[in-house]
């Protein structure tokens, strides 16, 4: 089994990089193969809202000049995602939301080619704004119908230099345990596969409020 982890931190090995490392150093442990591919320091345009990956559906955004459809394929071909961004302004680092934008949009129109997966957020922070962006990541995964695996807080680890997460005890316990129940999660959604029938996916159903 694979995870594909998305560093959404300008830094290709600041404190975010040190985030999921703790927790791919505990994949790894169990078998898991883990790859980091660093996002926040790419130039990602957002998604320009053309619809056209909803009339294609060939798994690609239209959007040309990027690493947005590689990385897609990526997230398509492994069994687990790891997204792990920085906090700039109680949010989502830039360049990571719009990654996230387009590669869960075009994934959710293209038979939800992310659904059932493991997915976990983990989030890097000097000092405040974490929960708000760690909500924020999880959005893209309850969206897309994927499994995610719980720690015992929230996937929030300070620090400000690069490295400095690593001096916060229970920050770093908190990735520890979080790749411990992702590897476990993952090992059981595997060994259920033939076994426990996986449940019909639904079309979407699509309201407006205003007639």
């Amino acid at each position: 089994m694979k995870v594909v982890a998305f560093n959404g931190s300008p830094n290709k090995e600041g404190n975010t990089y040190h985030a999921i490392k703790i927790v791919a150093d505990e994949l790894e442990k169990e078998g898991i193969i883990t790859e980091i591919i660093h996002v926040g320091n790419k130039s990602i345009r957002g998604c320009t809202a053309c619809n056209q990956c909803v009339k294609n559906k060939n798994e690609k955004c239209v959007l040309p000049s990027d690493e947005v459809n590689e990385w897609i394929q990526n997230m398509k071909g492994a069994e687990g995602l790891i997204l792990g961004s920085p906090v700039h302004y109680s949010a989502i680092g830039g360049t990571m939301k719009s990654f996230l934008d387009r590669a869960f949009y075009v994934a959710g129109v293209n038979n939800g080619i992310l659904r059932h997966k493991v997915a976990a957020s983990v989030v890097a922070v000097r000092r405040s704004g974490g929960l708000p962006t760690f909500d924020q990541l999880n959005n893209y995964i309850n969206y897309s119908e994927m499994l995610i695996p719980t720690s015992n807080y929230w996937n929030v680890i300070h620090g400000a230099k690069p490295g400095e997460v690593m001096q916060d005890e229970e920050g770093v316990q908190i990735m520890r345990i979080l790749g411990k129940n992702m590897a476990w999660l993952m090992k059981l959604v595997e060994n259920g596969k033939g076994s426990i029938k996986e449940p019909e996916r639904e079309r979407k159903s699509l309201t407006n409020f205003i007639r």
